[in-house]
């Protein structure tokens, strides 16, 4: 048997065809991007954190992480490290703020949070980025600035999601404290009140809180609605 050896211009046209069908290629499905690594390697860290364990559930914190990592890769949120979530799938009578430091594994606070009074009663079912709807945004934030309004020492946020919360600083929705956000006021009416859109916390916590999360960080208010962009 005679074997032909192939010349070397043949060989380097072979290969370059074969570099270019490759690079067309579509990404593998499932792939691991390096945000998507480090979301899934944080989450088994975060899941096994007592405060966290059971309280988050695991598709929010993930939605969550995967968000956080892709905006600081794109230099969008300043400050690493901390991360908010608030869980509006929760009822308002239930814990549904989480501050997060995930390069520690650690719970920060947890604590009730407000929704908008055009979003519904004990439940927040509806959202929007329209001024005048006093309904909340979803979606991904980074906070600003601390100030003194009309409520007091109160967070800036600016929305990062293009029609369905990038209105959030011209609608002024913002972290501040509010007396309608206590175990009292549950008490006496099943639920917490309402704002008119903006994130409101109690008045026993809301200056910590703003003071762990401001200057950049990540916050990611979510319902499932949010999958199905079903926000006006």
């Amino acid at each position: 048997m005679t074997i032909h050896s192939v010349p070397v211009p043949m060989i380097r046209l072979l290969f370059s065809a074969f570099l270019l069908i490759f690079l067309a290629l579509p990404p593998k499905a499932g792939a691991a991007t390096p945000q998507g690594s480090a979301a899934n390697t944080t989450l088994i860290t975060l899941l096994n954190t007592p405060g966290i364990k059971g309280a988050i559930p695991t598709k929010v914190l993930r939605k969550a992480l995967e968000g956080y990592y892709a905006l600081l890769e794109q230099g969008r949120v300043a400050r690493k490290g901390i991360l908010t979530v608030i869980d509006f799938n929760r009822p308002s009578v239930d814990r549904r703020i989480f501050v997060l430091d995930i390069e520690k594994g650690e719970l920060l606070h947890s604590g009730l949070v407000a929704h908008g009074m055009g979003s519904g009663e004990g439940m927040a079912e509806r959202f929007s980025n329209i001024p005048g709807s006093h309904q909340s945004s979803l979606g991904f934030y980074s906070t600003g600035a601390t100030y003194q309004g009309s409520h007091g020492y109160s967070l800036r946020l600016q929305g990062l999601d293009p029609g369905i919360n990038d209105n959030a600083a011209m609608r002024s929705i913002v972290i501040h404290g509010a007396e309608y956000v206590s175990d009292d006021f549950i008490r006496k009416h099943g639920r917490l009140g309402r704002s008119h859109g903006c994130p409101a916390l109690s008045f026993s916590s809301f200056q910590q809180v703003i003071d762990l999360i401001k200057g950049g960080s990540c916050l990611f208010i979510y319902q499932d609605v949010l999958d199905a962009k079903q926000v006006s």
